[in-house]
């Protein structure tokens, strides 16, 4: 049995991963995905002091409460800055990080740092219009094949819509702490769609072996258009 602690990206709540966790469970493995604050069905925990900080430490705190070791933990987009951050915390407790579409900074980077210019620009923008000046809206649906985070089936753009959540500006804004060398030790598995922006991967994983990055031929929210898929190479993590 395999241990996995899914954390979901940006705008996302736990829910996102509802086609994935049976697969892995019935597989026979212990799966966590929970929703971080302000987020999914925290939604009415958002605020303008949630940050990168928050949801690092409430994922180490999941782990250490319910004292999970070999942890496969897995990030999807936003999440990569998490996944580096609680890896750098608790190392002796991860197994594996995965990155899925995932952001991978280097220290004292932040979100922003690490997404392309326009990108953190258009949020900051989305925050500054939102009329508080720290939400950020989730990103608007485009035309097909770019969809809503890579969704275009319409009953499944339905869904996610309605489980999207306004993301607080200070998650993009605040930089990651990564100074534990006992961190390096940990293996890394990179997945990128084809649906999706390549996310930068260093070509030397810190352990000093080379890059694993794998390919999904589906959209930037492949746990919900290929679940299936995107199990399959879970379940090839050592």
């Amino acid at each position: 049995m395999s241990l996995y602690v899914l954390v979901h990206g940006a705008w996302h709540g736990g829910a996102c991963w509802d086609r994935t966790v049976p697969l892995l469970e019935s597989a026979g493995h212990q799966v966590h995905a929970p929703s971080l604050t302000g987020l999914g069905d925290r939604a009415h925990l958002l605020g303008p002091e949630v940050g990168l900080d928050t949801h690092v430490e409430e994922v180490v705190g999941l782990i250490l409460a319910e004292d999970l070791t070999e942890v496969i933990l897995v990030g999807h987009s936003y999440a990569g800055m998490i996944v580096s951050a609680v890896t750098d915390r608790v190392p002796e407790r991860i197994s594996h990080a995965l990155y899925v579409e995932a952001l991978v900074p280097a220290d004292g980077e932040s979100a922003a740092d690490v997404l392309p210019v326009y990108q953190a620009e258009f949020m900051i923008q989305l925050a500054e219009s939102s009329g508080d000046g720290w939400r950020i809206p989730p990103l608007p649906e485009l035309p097909p094949p770019a969809g809503l985070f890579g969704v275009t089936d319409p009953d499944d753009v339905a869904w996610l819509r309605g489980t999207l959540s306004d993301q607080p500006l200070r998650t993009l804004q605040q930089p990651v702490r990564l100074v534990n060398p006992a961190a390096d030790g940990v293996p890394r598995t990179h997945i990128h769609c084809a649906g999706g922006e390549r996310r930068a991967v260093p070509p030397l994983q810190p352990n000093g072996e080379p890059a694993v990055v794998w390919e999904l031929d589906t959209g930037h929210d492949c746990m919900i258009t290929d679940p299936e898929g995107l199990t399959a190479l879970l379940l090839r993590i050592p």
